[in-house]
């Protein structure tokens, strides 16, 4: 098989990045490891900053997204036992929209199958070989049979467990992380939202997220030891916990039931450099990670793939490889800022295990300060709806 640009991963990044090379007569083949079904059963994140939600209107994927997603103009903060907003809207006059990303990776789907893209799943031992050279390829395995894809460049969105970034000489990559000592234990009910809102909490017990799905699901975290096991977190453990780390106007609110999902999430930050190598090119989870705190995950993948897209787009116009040659530059750029970003969210919310009442006063007044300063909030408000691309 023959293609322009070989993708390894059908989550939404490869999925976004294939739809929009696609429209502009770019050839693609998306190379997923796990079956559909499972990919759309992945439950993530679902803060979508102002430019993914304009990039997924750009590939024509954001209709459902904008009939059914929730605009988000603020969010709340909470410490000492009170809350306050920060007007995303009044500050700057922008938002970010509420949408589950297993509803982007459906729409997506739908979008590839209508023309015709090419998606093959269940997919084993998928190797790159010669991206350091001018002719690049693909080899897996699918029900016992090898095959092989022949391509100009290769995307690398397969995530931190990938083959993609092994790819990459250790002598040429370069890894950097940061590991956090605690993890978030979180569960999705089927539960009206305590606020129309996101719920940021500091609280000397440790971190709590108030989220939500839609009106009636909501997804709840506190922060819990990693290595907790679930059977120790009953459902009633895990509200009476919430409610202990919210202001109480927000618990005396609070609607509790059956879970219906839930799990611990470790936290790190991570990131590697370069970004490209040869003709492969690293993309979202491949080549960095970050806490949830921010809601930069899937967003940081988009802008990935917004400046890879535009590159490769611009190379087969004829309008020169500027983009391809800056591809790693440019989205480390961006990186580095976001992953800022998410890592003094953690720092500032969560609390540590060596942690001392001098510490927790120092957050505590941290978010004060933050309270009272317009120049403090915008910074927060431009950070959150996220940068320009």
């Amino acid at each position: 098989m023959r293609t322009q640009v070989c993708i390894i991963g059908g989550g939404p990044s490869g999925l976004l990045l294939s739809q929009l090379l696609h429209l502009q007569g770019i050839d693609t083949v998306v190379l997923e490891r796990k079956s559909r079904a499972y990919v759309l059963s992945r439950i993530r994140a679902g803060v979508l900053e102002t430019g993914l939600c304009d990039l997924l209107r750009k590939a024509g994927v954001g209709d459902r997204m904008d009939r059914e997603g929730y605009v988000h103009t603020g969010t709340l903060l909470a410490a000492a036992g009170r809350q306050f907003r920060i007007d995303f809207d009044g500050l700057i006059g922008k938002s970010v929209m509420v949408y589950g990303q297993t509803e982007v990776t459906k729409d997506l789907y739908e979008a590839r199958a209508k023309m015709d893209g090419v998606v093959i799943h269940d997919v084993d031992g998928t190797q790159i070989h010669g991206a350091e050279t001018d002719a690049p390829y693909v080899t897996y395995t699918r029900d016992g049979t090898e095959y092989r894809i022949d391509c100009d460049w290769v995307a690398g969105c397969d995530g931190f467990h990938g083959v993609s970034r092994k790819t990459i000489p250790d002598t040429v990559l370069r890894e950097y992380e940061k590991v956090y000592p605690f993890g978030w234990l979180g569960i999705l009910s089927e539960t009206p939202p305590v606020n129309h809102e996101l719920i940021y909490a500091n609280h000397e017990r440790g971190f709590a997220l108030c989220s939500m799905r839609n009106e009636n699901l909501s997804r709840y975290y506190v922060q819990a030891p990693v290595d907790d096991p679930l059977e120790k977190w009953s459902d009633d453990a895990f509200w009476d916990e919430l409610r202990l780390r919210l202001p109480a106007e927000a618990a005396e609110t609070l609607v509790t039931g059956p879970s219906i999902e839930k799990s611990i999430a470790p936290l790190r930050s991570f990131i590697a450099e370069p970004m490209r190598w040869g003709r492969l090119f690293l993309v979202g989870d491949a080549a960095h990670i970050v806490p949830p705190t921010g809601a930069k995950g899937l967003n940081l993948a988009a802008s990935d793939v917004h400046y890879l897209s535009e590159a490769l787009i611009a190379l087969y116009k004829g309008d020169g490889d500027d983009g391809v040659e800056g591809y790693s530059a440019n989205a480390l750029a961006r990186v580095w800022k976001a992953s800022r970003f998410s890592w003094w969210m953690t720092s500032t919310l969560h609390r540590f295990p060596t942690q001392t009442t001098f510490d927790q006063n120092m957050q505590e007044a941290e978010l004060a300060y933050l309270e009272n300063s317009t120049a403090a909030q915008t910074a927060l408000a431009e950070n959150y709806v996220g940068l320009p691309y």
